[in-house]
């Protein structure tokens, strides 16, 4: 599977962005898919992941209320909705897919997931 994060750029606090990851492959339909993000100086963290059929996700505490993951299998895309962005939401945003996830399993560490997307950029600012 190969993974491309869009949609990442500078936003207001209070403000929204949608970031999208699209796939190749066709491991896509099986597999789970996640985001995650990194600030600076900071490790790799989970932010969402959503099913194989996308009808179960899962959120940080972070971002629970806030965010919101989806999917298309047809079109083989990923989306994160973010609204009521914070400052702390600022990092380097990854797509994330697990392909061997084990039936209704939502994984949320980044060691269960063996495709990474290159990241995409999201600056909150005050």
């Amino acid at each position: 599977v190969q993974l491309q994060a869009s949609g990442g750029g500078l936003v207001q606090a209070g403000g929204s962005l949608r970031l999208s990851c699209a796939a190749s492959g066709r491991a896509f339909n099986r597999a789970v898919m996640g985001w995650f993000r990194q600030a600076p100086g900071k490790e790799r963290e989970f932010v969402a992941a959503i099913s194989r059929t996308g009808r179960t996700s899962d959120y940080s505490a972070a971002v629970k209320g806030r965010f919101t993951i989806s999917r298309d299998n047809d079109k083989k895309t990923v989306w994160l909705q973010m609204n009521s962005l914070k400052l702390e939401d600022t990092a380097v945003y990854y797509c994330a897919a697990d392909a061997t996830a084990i039936l209704s399993n939502i994984p949320v560490d980044t060691a269960s997931y063996e495709y990474w997307g290159q990241g995409t950029l999201v600056t909150v600012s005050s």
